[in-house]
């Protein structure tokens, strides 16, 4: 995906790298707006198509850097519009770390536009998981809901709709990362290939999926403990 030509660029790498994650940052805030649009699915699902511009923030520059976006939207979405608090909160993240980190780690191993594929569709597959999880670990505490009737609805709600969230949000991808990369070129804010995150910084996005995954695991057995 990246065959651009090279673009002399006038401002150090140090200095376009914070300004581009700024702009992507305001980017996903308004996509996010955008989608509050969208009815809830039973009051309780909403369509986010931030994920969009973070996984694009991944992809250029690495699986930390789709963290640090998604952190700092999530955290200002809670204290602008948001009604879920710190809960909403965490469950954003989880949802958009899983999906962008996942693409931007496999997206390294393979920039080209069959890797890119792979990366979202290993992205959606990863964010789905996680979510049924995190849904079946916080749902019945945030919303009063016995454990059983949330288990009910994994293969029936949550399941089907974040593979279709996240299908909807890697089909953005595809369409708008090229034109999206061509404008910050142009704008000299990304190199002419951007490489990411160092090679040894894709470790990082490992050991974030790992941490997420550990995390996650602790978290079920103390439901499985009857400790949540």
């Amino acid at each position: 995906m990246d065959s651009h030509p090279t673009v002399n660029n006038s401002k150090p790498a140090s200095a376009r790298r914070p300004a581009t994650v700024g702009m992507l940052c305001a980017v996903a805030y308004a996509a996010m707006l955008v989608g509050q649009v969208v009815p809830a699915v039973q009051n309780i699902l909403s369509y986010d198509p931030k994920d969009v511009i973070v996984v694009i923030g991944g992809f250029i520059f690495g699986p930390l850097t789709a963290v640090i976006i998604s952190v700092i939207v999530s955290f200002v979405e809670m204290i602008t519009v948001s009604s879920t608090g710190p809960v909403g909160f965490v469950m954003n993240v989880v949802s958009t770390c899983s999906f962008a980190v996942t693409a931007a780690v496999v997206y390294k191993r393979a920039r080209s536009m069959k890797g890119a594929v792979a990366s979202l569709g290993a992205g959606v597959l990863v964010m789905a998981a996680m979510m049924c999880l995190w849904n079946y670990i916080v749902t019945p505490l945030y919303q009063g809901v016995p454990r059983e009737v949330v288990a009910s609805m994994l293969p029936t709600l949550f399941l089907p709709f974040n593979l279709i969230k996240g299908a909807i949000n890697a089909g953005l991808t595809l369409l708008v990362y090229k034109p999206v990369v061509t404008a910050l070129r142009k704008a000299n804010l990304v190199e002419a290939s951007p490489s990411g995150d160092s090679h040894g910084r894709v470790h990082v996005g490992v050991l974030l999926l790992a941490a997420a995954l550990v995390i996650t695991g602790v978290l079920l057995i103390l439901v499985m403990l009857n400790i949540l």
